[in-house]
């Protein structure tokens, strides 16, 4: 049993140090401002797979999410869905489980704003490089 105590120690201490050894250029590192990101050029078959492929899966997926974060107490995952979770759960008695389900539907509200980010940036790539079929 004592060999196995004093295994322990020497593995936890040797993580230890490895974690030091692994934070210190981290925590010394400047935070200075990245470097600016040079744009990606993309050939014309390459433009023309993202605009086939990948814009429409990304737009779908996007009004999908929306659409789940907008349903009503029936959709699971929807703001009204975990309000209504926070009630019942108040009403059970559970304050705490209440308060982190209300946590999470005002962290899902706020997520609505990104999504309608993220939907402009993909209609202006498409109407700026995707060609409509003819």
């Amino acid at each position: 049993m004592r060999g196995t105590t004093w295994t322990r120690l020497a593995l936890a201490g040797g993580a230890s140090a490895a974690c030091l050894l692994v934070a210190a250029p981290l925590a010394s590192a400047q935070t200075t401002s990245p470097a600016p990101v040079a744009p990606i050029t993309l050939s014309p078959e390459e433009s023309q797979q993202v605009c086939s492929d990948w814009v429409p899966k990304l737009q779908k997926k996007a009004d999908n999410l929306e659409k789940r974060i907008k349903g009503g107490a029936e959709v699971k995952g929807s703001v009204a869905n975990l309000k209504a979770r926070a009630a019942d759960q108040r009403s059970a008695g559970h304050a705490d489980r209440a308060d982190q389900l209300d946590q999470r539907a005002t962290k899902r509200q706020g997520r609505i704003g990104e999504l309608d980010a993220a939907k402009q940036k993909l209609d202006a790539f498409a109407s700026a490089h995707c060609k409509p079929a003819k």
